[in-house]
């Protein structure tokens, strides 16, 4: 079993792990509307289902961009809220033990993305395909926050 330090280390390098794919997930709403032309341009196969519905998502955010820009507002609001989740990760940072309920949250949270992708998904006509690419955020998120997880409960049996 590692010791107090070898723990506190490793469970401060997941949390930075998650805290910098948090930002630089929320960071990547702001610029929708470029990034969504560039990775269409990049597409491969034009004609494949997602060369299409990344099409059709560009010219909505275009449009809608054009004609309705202030509705990009929750765009930002969007990226906002990831930023401030990512900032309240620097308590399991500062004192794991003590802040492992934030970890909890996390947890609780990308478990959440699943039913949401499902429910919200077809009432907003997204393609299965697309809520399964979403649901995966929230497993890959809950990866590196579930090993935190199980790293806190060692350190605390270790400090004990």
């Amino acid at each position: 079993m590692p010791n107090a330090s070898q723990l506190r280390k490793e469970i401060r390098a997941w949390i930075i792990f998650f805290i910098v794919s948090l930002l630089l997930s929320g960071i990547t709403a702001f610029p929708v509307e470029t990034e969504l032309g560039w990775v269409y341009s990049w597409m491969p196969a034009q004609h494949s289902s997602l060369s299409k519905w990344l099409h059709t998502c560009y010219q909505a955010i275009k449009s809608t961009n054009e004609q309705y820009p202030y509705l990009a507002y929750g765009y930002d609001w969007l990226a906002f809220a990831h930023i401030v989740i990512a900032i309240a990760f620097i308590g399991p940072i500062n004192d794991p033990v003590k802040n492992i309920w934030i970890i909890e949250f996390g947890c609780i949270a990308c478990l959440a993305v699943i039913p949401l992708a499902f429910i919200a998904g077809p009432i907003r006509h997204i393609p299965v395909y697309w809520q399964l690419i979403d649901c995966s955020f929230g497993i890959i998120g809950l990866i590196p926050l579930l090993i935190c997880r199980m790293k806190i409960k060692q350190l605390e049996k270790a400090i004990a």
